[in-house]
């Protein structure tokens, strides 16, 4: 049974194509460039209820449809990418769940205003009241409620991609600041180690110079000497100190 609808849906596509002049492959080329970039529903021209069966069947039809191969516009390439990619993220369980918590908060959305609007409007309130939200449900099926639910959707969708870009922005700044940071504790440490070298670098001459001049009582140019003694006194017990003449 399932390959006999396989093969029926491969002569419903032939006797598709068979039908579809460059014109078209260009408009759909256009059509697929000019979608909003977050939202894989519009790149497959789908509602937001299509299943992921819905999904292969439509994406496989205008894949086909813009295929490199097939179509003359120079973009063809890039949309079939485009097409190619919105499949990839309406498969994705998660993507896909995430989407649709943004059509679900839309709807809201769009009932809480709605609910404001017939206030205003006594004989809609009235008749929503009499059929018992099957007015209600008619609207939301008409496309006039699709489209706005297809711009609250994109508005909403557009709201947390910016919120997502502010947060990466934030992280890579903190990043930056604590790579900052670590280079210049590197750099603090480097120079210690440098410092520390060098003064034992020099070790060795600095207990040259004491060992002269604890022998000789004489330090290079510069050095600190210890104060003279007096001659006569055989201890050497006080320090000379300096007398006033005239």
């Amino acid at each position: 049974m399932g390959d006999d609808s396989a093969t029926n849906d491969d002569v419903l596509l032939k006797a598709f194509f068979a039908e579809v002049s460059e014109v078209e492959r260009d408009n759909e080329v256009l059509r697929i460039l000019s979608c909003f970039k977050l939202n894989p529903y519009d790149y497959l021209n789908l509602p937001f209820d299509a299943s992921p069966e819905d999904v292969k069947k439509q994406y496989r039809k205008l894949s086909l449809l813009v295929h490199p191969d097939k179509c003359k516009h120079p973009q063809a390439k890039e949309a079939f990418g485009a097409l190619a990619k919105a499949q990839q993220l309406l498969l994705d369980q998660q993507e896909r769940d995430y989407i649709l918590s943004q059509v679900v908060a839309a709807k809201e959305e769009l009932r809480v205003k709605r609910k404001k609007q017939l206030k205003k409007d006594t004989a809609s309130k009235i008749k929503s009241l009499v059929d018992e939200g099957k007015y209600e449900h008619q609207y939301e099926q008409s496309e006039e409620f699709q489209r706005e639910l297809k711009k609250k959707v994109q508005e909403l969708l557009t709201q947390q991609e910016w919120r997502r870009r502010k947060m990466q922005m934030r992280i890579s700044e903190e990043e930056g600041r604590l790579k900052k940071d670590e280079e210049e504790q590197k750099e603090m440490w480097k120079r210690k180690r440098e410092h520390e070298e060098q003064w034992e670098g020099t070790r060795e001459k600095r207990v040259s110079s004491w060992r002269d001049f604890m022998k000789t009582g004489k330090g290079k140019k510069g050095e600190i000497r210890p104060p003279k003694l007096k001659t006569e006194d055989p201890n050497k017990s006080y320090v000379q100190r300096p007398v006033k003449r005239g």
